[in-house]
């Protein structure tokens, strides 16, 4: 267990520049209380004791604003940047190395019954206030952009923006954990950029057709 803490502990190091020292981290960050809090309901949950687990997953929610349900399955070294309004649902898998930032949903979309919710493999970052919604599967290193929303399946090593996600980048190289929030791929933009380009084209070629025509006329 204080293993598990200490690397917890680390993990904050690794990936928040505004962390001080072990001591202001166990005390301030509550994305880190909410990983252990549900690490404790998780193994109420494991062991059939299912009101002891809502119990401490929805204490947890109210101290942190991050509601982690118990069954979900989490791997080691999550990371919650600053926390509010994330939502992790009952049926969700989570790999290793994951980072998730504040107004993330993993969501389902009804009230259908089985696996309902994302899985997420290692390695992968989820952007503020994106939502992945769906017994859908982001491949390892996958990033994804604020504010998308995700209803599909995303292979490794793609990077996914806008409403509905579209897959921006896939080059098959290992995709790391720096994403310019401010300058994101807009597909929205780049296809009406290329309706543009294509009009001007067009509107050029009448413009030549009609003085053609006048030359004929003459």
């Amino acid at each position: 267990m204080f293993k598990r803490m200490k690397e917890d502990i680390a993990t904050v190091f690794d990936q928040d520049p505004a962390a001080r020292s072990s001591f202001e981290i166990v005390l301030t960050y509550a994305g880190l209380h909410a990983v252990w809090g549900y690490q404790i309901a998780h193994w109420f949950h494991g062991r059939r004791l299912y009101f002891l687990a809502r119990a401490v997953s929805q204490f947890t929610r109210f101290l942190t604003g991050i509601e982690i349900h118990p069954a979900a399955q989490i791997g080691r070294r999550l990371f919650i940047d600053h926390g509010a309004g994330v939502v992790i649902g009952e049926t969700c898998v989570i790999g290793d190395d994951v980072t998730l930032y504040q107004g993330v949903t993993l969501g389902g979309t009804g009230k259908e019954k089985g696996k309902r919710h994302p899985t997420l493999g290692n390695n992968v970052l989820v952007a503020s206030g994106a939502k992945v919604l769906g017994s859908i599967t982001l491949g390892d290193n996958v990033k994804v952009g604020a504010g998308s929303v995700v209803l599909k399946d995303v292979p490794p090593d793609s990077t996914v923006v806008g409403i509905p996600g579209k897959i921006v980048v896939q080059n098959g190289v290992k995709v790391t954990k720096k994403l310019d929030h401010q300058n994101l791929p807009d597909p929205v933009t780049d296809k009406c950029n290329m309706l543009e380009r294509k009009i001007a084209v067009l509107e050029e070629e009448v413009g030549r057709l009609k003085e053609q025509m006048k030359e004929e006329h003459r």
